[in-house]
């Protein structure tokens, strides 16, 4: 019986969101731009956890959903999470998740993958410059509030 090896590929497709560059130069920009890429149908009913993946000119390459949860909780693999940012040759990250309540404060559980995403971001050289909880009502910024 022979023994198969899965091949892996690699594919990078660079298609620019809205037609041209989307640059973010603060938490403002951001939330915009991840409020434009959110069903404003399941912000206030599912929690989600995005991705927005930039370049070195912190240029949008593209937005990336991670996980669907449910009402109060949607689980975030750290380690797929960078193999997207990777695969992506992304060299900083915003990362993003919506509270359904509408409350904007970090939970135990927000502050703890914000700190696993940060550690393994710092190994890796990539830049992680934010981490957004959003509502329709607006938003938390770690960055702003130096969390």
């Amino acid at each position: 019986m022979k023994n198969t090896i899965s091949e892996i590929k690699i594919k990078y497709n660079p298609v620019k969101l809205d037609n041209g560059n989307v640059k973010i130069n603060s938490s403002d920009d951001a939330f915009k731009v991840m409020l434009k890429h959110w069903n404003p149908d399941i912000i206030e009913l599912q929690e989600e956890f995005k991705v927005m993946l930039l370049n070195n000119s912190n240029e949008v390459l593209g937005i990336y959903e991670m996980t669907k949860g449910g009402m109060t909780s949607t689980l975030v693999d750290v380690k797929l999470l960078f193999a997207v940012v990777l695969k992506s040759c992304a060299t900083a990250i915003i990362t993003c998740h919506n509270h359904p309540s509408g409350k904007l404060l970090p939970s135990n559980s927000d502050k703890i993958i914000y700190q696993k995403i940060s550690d393994v971001a710092k190994l890796l050289d990539i830049q992680y410059l934010d981490n957004l909880i959003i509502s329709n009502k607006g938003k938390y910024s770690f960055a702003d509030e130096n969390v």
